[in-house]
């Protein structure tokens, strides 16, 4: 296979110095890619030096757009995405195009317990690992993995889906279960990371790995995490209704309230789930 290999980096001179002699010895005809995002150490002069084809961003966009950046100039028919920062073997690599010539349209490198940042971040990904299980019917075994390898056409079809941010393997992922292309997952081990420690701060990010979550359902299908909650409101206020009537015989605005809950989260999920349907539809071609 004809790979590109896409590292977005942000001050890692230091793994880029261990990373890319390992990727060319391995893979000599890959296509290297590092996207500097704003670096302000060497990392642009470091890939250079190694043979690999820079993006610079004149300041940091984040982990998403350096991916999409380089997603786009990448010439070959393969992509392969990978941290910069040492933790990946190149040596994995062949596992996960094993995958693609057996007919998968994206294979993800899955961390253990071991490759986790800190306990608080594996905790974090356990959850959306089995929330991701859930709502797609297949087991996920590492959603937030970012060492993966795709088929660049199908990639490319879900770049205006991806955001800027960390989470751009979450909705790769879910992008490719809605639109039914195959994902296989190959558990590997994962290196320390070389330099700097991670940029993700769990206070400044957790927000954002808390909307992950909802952004689970919403890239995949709405109703089955809207119309659960719209039952519990229903429930709930048909319950309140029947106690107030046996206790006071009247209907309370609680009630009131639990019920019209309930249906206006079972319509909103209905309409979440018709518009998710229009983002995954192609225009025809030209």
């Amino acid at each position: 296979m004809n790979i590109s290999v896409i590292l977005p980096a942000k001050n890692e001179a230091d793994g880029l110095a261990r990373t890319l002699p390992a990727l060319r010895s391995q893979w000599p005809q890959a296509e290297l890619i590092v996207v500097d995002d704003g670096s302000t150490d060497d990392t642009a002069q470091v890939a250079s030096a190694f043979g690999a084809r820079v993006l610079s961003s004149p300041y940091s966009m984040g982990n998403g757009a350096a991916i999409k950046r380089g997603a786009r100039a990448a010439s070959n028919d393969i992509l392969v995405f990978m941290d910069a920062d040492g933790q990946h073997d190149p040596a994995h690599i062949g596992q996960l195009l094993a995958k693609l010539e057996a007919g998968y349209d994206m294979a993800v490198g899955a961390r253990d317990a071991n490759g986790q940042a800190n306990l608080h971040r594996g905790l974090a990904n356990a959850f959306y690992n089995r929330l991701a299980s859930w709502m797609t019917g297949h087991r996920v075994l590492d959603l937030t993995s970012g060492f993966r390898a795709v088929r660049a056409d199908k990639f490319r079809e879900f770049l205006h889906l991806l955001p800027n941010g960390f989470s751009y393997p979450t909705t790769s992922t879910m992008a490719f279960f809605r639109s039914a292309y195959p994902v296989a997952y190959v558990p590997i081990p994962v290196a320390r990371r070389v330099g700097t420690s991670s940029h993700i701060r769990p206070l400044r990010d957790g927000l954002r790995f808390l909307l992950i979550i909802f952004k689970i359902a919403t890239l995949y299908s709405p109703l089955k995490l809207f119309a659960p909650i719209g039952a519990t409101f229903f429930t709930l206020g048909f319950g309140y209704y029947a106690f107030t009537f046996l206790t006071l015989h009247r209907f309370t605005n609680m009630s009131a309230l639990l019920l019209s809950a309930g249906v206006i989260v079972f319509l909103i999920g209905l309409v979440s789930e018709q518009i998710t349907s229009l983002t995954y539809t192609r225009p025809p071609d030209r």
